[in-house]
């Protein structure tokens, strides 16, 4: 029987990283992953090969599309003929994901990681290890990291199939629906139908909350409902689905708003309504792992699960269903293991929307921070007012900048704007080392970027904005 140090369960961001890092440390290590793309193995779990990465190819080709056909104008650029070529667009896509699912497997090679394509099975503690099905041939390992990740959540009345899709399916249109419906107004639904909608399709958002983005900043959530709007999405909001019906060609969805019953026919419909953990065929019950009422895998603050060398990371205990929280979860499973101090600050997980415009924030809301018993103080700068971003032709959007009133610390940093997904890591940074305002305040920053809108807002929070 092929034994192990450690045997990783699952081939996505947690899964991968956590392969690598305990190689680096000196660990033999295995990895079992069931991910099938093409008819071929295919490392990297749902985010490289049906999320995080394809969803991104298809955002930034649609957004092309759309600068080219409504923006190039402003630029002196004239264009005829435009049109969509879907399949080149999947194409490009799917040559991205290519390189980045077929780059994992070379790192395992480097790394001497084993690889086994197939479910992975606990079955049973002997030696002082465990004995995990892997592929359907035993092996020992004297750890387990279990890292299975998630699925995405179905309406019990609209089981996906056909014209009901989730977000891998809505990556996979041959051609632009005229009338797209997308439940759910949370990260995976605006980001699928802003692709869409930039393509040409009439895209109507359905979503049961009262509101859209509530655990964003009140502001960065209403400006970017106003841009979003202005595009043409239209959001529904405080809805409640009664019935969904494939009829073949198109879908009914009929649902309740203010008191009234309406119905709405769309030629595709994604449905976008959170993520479940993974963990069928895992073996779970069998050894006695234990899960929590909704299914996650249950761990300490040491990501050791009730069975001694089982571990677990990731989407499948739960918390921000985010890949880089997986990833960091992977590093600081291993170097635990190894008996070191792994360690995951959540305090200062980025949150990322990569519509246009972009949408980021990391730590605490102004609300959120005054609930917890702060004072705090704040600062805002408009990117209309950032000579970057005029030049772009991009000013929307601001950064606002929390921090507390006593000792000047940042508490969470929040933006809508152009690449404000590249913008907030500085912040992530600062926040890291428990820096101040002031500290961003008085760092120089390149001129012109649109990072000067980050210091101004910081300079903001202590009134000492040089450019409002």
């Amino acid at each position: 029987m092929e034994t192990f140090d450690v045997l990783v369960i699952g081939g996505g961001p947690a899964g991968y990283v956590a392969a690598i890092r305990a190689a680096q440390l000196g660990f033999s290590v295995g990895c079992v992953d069931a991910f099938t793309r093409n008819g071929k193995p295919s490392l990297g779990g749902t985010c490289l090969n049906v999320g995080c990465i394809p969803s991104k190819a298809m955002l930034d080709s649609s957004e092309k599309y759309e600068m080219i056909g409504h923006e190039a104008a402003e630029h002196g650029i004239t264009v005829t003929g435009l049109q969509a070529d879907i399949a080149t667009m999947l194409g490009r896509k799917n040559s991205v994901v290519d390189k980045l699912t077929g780059g994992i497997a070379f790192l395992f090679k480097k790394n001497k990681i084993k690889s086994f394509h197939g479910l992975g099975k606990l079955v049973r503690q002997e030696d002082g290890g465990w004995v995990v099905d892997a592929a359907g041939s035993e092996v020992k390992a004297k750890n387990v990291i279990v890292a299975t990740g998630s699925n995405p959540r179905s309406l019990p009345m609209a089981p996906f199939g056909g014209n009901i899709v989730e977000n891998s399916g809505a990556l996979e249109f041959d051609k632009v629906p005229e009338t797209l419906g997308v439940i759910g107004a949370g990260v995976i639904g605006v980001e699928l139908g802003s692709v869409w909608r930039r393509l040409g399709a009439q895209v109507t958002v359905l979503e049961a909350l009262p509101g859209f983005l509530l655990p964003a900043d009140a502001a960065v959530s209403k400006e970017a409902l106003k841009q979003l709007q202005k595009q043409g999405l239209d959001f529904h909001f405080s809805v409640n689905i009664t019935d969904v019906k494939d009829n073949g060609n198109n879908v009914t969805v009929k649902y309740e708003e203010g008191g009234n019953s309406v119905e709405a026919t769309f030629d595709k419909l994604i449905v976008s309504i959170g993520r479940v953990p993974n963990t069928q065929g895992l073996g779970a019950e069998q050894v006695g792992l234990s899960l929590d009422e909704r299914g996650f895998v249950k761990i300490d603050e040491h990501y050791r699960t009730n069975l001694p060398g089982v571990y677990a990371i990731g989407d499948v205990v739960g918390g921000a269903m985010l890949a880089h929280k997986a990833e960091d979860e992977g590093v600081a499973v291993a170097e635990r293991i190894a008996g070191q101090a792994g360690h995951v600050n959540y305090a200062t997980i980025p949150w990322i929307i990569y519509t246009s415009p972009e949408i980021a924030w990391v730590g605490l809301t102004e609300k959120a921070a005054q609930e917890q018993g702060f004072t705090v103080k704040t600062g805002q700068f408009p990117f209309s007012a950032n000579g970057r971003a005029l030049g772009h032709g991009d000013p929307r959007g601001f950064v606002k900048v929390v921090a507390d009133a006593a000792t000047d610390r940042v508490l969470g940093v929040h933006m809508v704007g152009p690449n404000v997904s590249e913008l907030i890591a500085e912040v992530v940074s600062l926040m890291e080392f428990g820096g101040s305002a002031e500290d961003l305040g008085r760092t120089i920053h390149g001129h012109p970027t649109l990072t000067e809108a980050v210091k101004e807002a910081a300079l903001a929070v202590n009134k000492q904005a040089i450019h409002m």
